[in-house]
């Protein structure tokens, strides 16, 4: 027979990830603890549009962040390093190609003892996250 497996629930740090992602399965990802803000999705995209070395379309979703006046202010900016967005329609995730990634983190690759720490979740995110490409892939056809 099979054994119950438990880890005490607990409120603790939030760990969130951000990312460009492409069907060749290159990832430039951004972690951070706690809250997702404007700020931070705004240095993420200028970090990533200093990379660029061609036009490149980021397809986003509708998030409020991504909508706001703060983030629309910098699209001019990026739009001159090549760096141009395209927007799904509302409510179509299974559009966005990084939701699907991030749903096989979250629900397959990420084993079950990085849920016993906040120390044990980063190191086990990171340790995926650097090998999306090689170890961790999607076969997108």
């Amino acid at each position: 027979m099979g054994q119950t497996l438990e880890i005490p629930a607990a409120k603790g740090k939030r760990l969130n990830v951000l990312g460009f992602f492409n069907l060749d399965n290159d990832l430039i990802s951004f972690c951070a603890a706690g809250c997702v803000n404007t700020d931070l999705v705004i240095g993420c995209f200028d970090a990533f549009s200093q990379t660029l070395k061609r036009k490149t379309i980021v397809v986003l979703d509708n998030a409020s962040i991504h909508r706001s006046a703060a983030f629309q202010t910098q699209v001019p900016i990026w739009e001159a390093k090549g760096l141009f967005l395209y927007f799904l329609p509302a409510y179509a995730p299974e559009l966005n190609l990084i939701e699907i990634l991030w749903r096989l983190i979250k629900y397959s690759w990420l084993p079950f003892s990085a849920y016993v720490s906040f120390d044990a979740l980063s190191k086990a995110v990171a340790d995926i996250l650097v090998q999306v490409g090689t170890q961790y892939q999607i076969a997108f056809q």
